[in-house]
């Protein structure tokens, strides 16, 4: 547990002596017998003393001295290459999650991305901190990874991709000239691991979910999520998209509807997204339509609010007996519940109720996968592709149009 220095010294018994004591800066101090007013007085002493101690620290804290100190970036480390003296991997850390800090962010937050990148920087430095970088080759690289497997026990998939982050660090260091390029080509070399010649534990795949325990599932969860499902299943949207849907982002002109996401997984690839809603789609959202034109669509809020009116609705009590409606609840709740779901917390509503109700588990972003297979056997291959926006490569205007316009058929006898 770390130290607290911002809490003032105990007023304390020493057990042996019968005196009030007090530690201050690694000191015992003896007030006199415990209890008495003069023990008091001179703990109230101390007090003030330590105070103004501590609002000294603040006026000369560290803080201002690092602020007016050079800040540790690449160039610094590049000049004191070119003196002669070698980085090592700790120096490169350093500047290197400090880049992917500022470069993993969407809307202002960290994404998922650089903080799987800090796991696998971590280990690094747990073994070769001091290593400098024209030392660490293919060798080292394939040790690191076979503790990968042995401590941490990821998963085969997993340990490829963190060694693959670990490669585009070296090289992100030779394109700032930290390192010879020589370096990051040689740890390019290193194969990943292959299917069933490695030690390292295997995934399940990402499988549909068979439609009877989508079903048996919808009968338990809130209305609000059960129509996200609904809503995810007709048009084989990403979770994060069915989240952040808005007024705003839809295009109602036609009998399919576009819906153009705010944010979507690969918008940073200056891809476009379209995801088109039929019939059945459009029904299922007009209620959810009514509200401001930036307002998310699906609330946690609004779900919650629901619930408590279906619950003063079901109340056999009477009103004049118990307790009264809303003198039961939580006063300072840990979290008050959002204007929008996440796709975490889409995705726990799901598994809380599959865990209620004992059904099979299953996770939003399965629902996506068995509406591609359904789009894939009665339409083919690049109906699904459309549909999905799986596009591996930008492609011409005439070909985007060709898409939307298959796209529309498909929606149309889908819903």
């Amino acid at each position: 547990m770390p130290r607290l220095f911002h809490r003032p010294p105990k007023y304390c018994l020493h057990k042996g002596t019968k005196q009030a004591v007090v530690s201050l800066h690694g000191k015992r101090i003896y007030l006199g017998p415990y209890g008495s007013r003069k023990s008091h007085q001179r703990y109230q002493e101390i007090l003030k003393q330590w105070e103004a101690e501590r609002d000294g620290r603040k006026k000369a804290s560290p803080s201002t001295a690092e602020s007016n100190s050079p800040k540790i970036s690449p160039a610094m480390l590049r000049e004191k290459r070119l003196a002669g003296s070698p980085l090592t991997i700790n120096e490169l850390v350093f500047v290197y999650r400090q880049h992917t800090h500022e470069y993993y962010r969407k809307n202002g937050k960290l994404t998922r991305e650089a903080t799987i990148i800090d796991d696998a920087i971590r280990y690094l430095r747990k073994h070769h901190a001091t290593t400098y970088l024209h030392d660490f080759g293919p060798v080292a690289l394939d040790e690191l990874r076979k503790g990968m497997i042995d401590d941490l026990d990821w998963s085969r998939n997993h340990i490829n991709k963190q060694v693959s982050r670990l490669v585009r660090m070296f090289t992100w260091a030779a394109e700032k000239e930290l390192v010879e390029a020589s370096v990051a080509l040689a740890l390019k070399s290193l194969a990943g691991l292959k299917k069933g010649r490695t030690k390292a534990r295997e995934t399940a795949k990402v499988e549909c979910v068979d439609d009877n325990i989508v079903d048996a599932t919808l009968k338990h969860l809130p209305p609000i999520v059960a129509d996200m499902v609904r809503l995810q299943r007709l048009t084989g949207a990403r979770p994060g998209e069915v989240c952040s849907l808005r007024p705003m982002d839809l295009d109602c002109t036609g009998d399919v509807w576009l819906y153009i996401p705010d944010e979507h997984k690969t918008e940073h690839h200056e891809k476009n997204r379209v995801v088109v809603l039929g019939p059945r789609a459009r029904t299922l959202l007009k209620p959810y339509l009514e509200r401001k034109p930036d307002a998310y669509c699906f609330s946690p809020a609004e779900s919650e609010q629901l619930r408590r009116e279906q619950a003063a609705a079901a109340r056999n009590t009477p009103a004049h007996y118990g307790n009264r409606r809303g003198t039961n609840r939580v006063a300072n709740r840990k979290r008050e519940p959002g204007e929008r779901y996440t796709t975490d917390s889409y995705r726990r509503v799901i598994h809380r109720i599959c865990l209620k109700h004992k059904i099979e588990k299953w996770a939003p972003n399965r629902l996506r996968h068995t509406s591609a297979t359904e789009i894939r056997k009665r339409f083919g291959l690049e109906a699904a592709q459309v549909i999905c926006g799986h596009q591996s490569a930008d492609v011409t205007q005439i070909y985007a149009e060709r898409n939307l316009e298959l796209a529309r058929k498909v929606a149309r006898e889908l819903g």
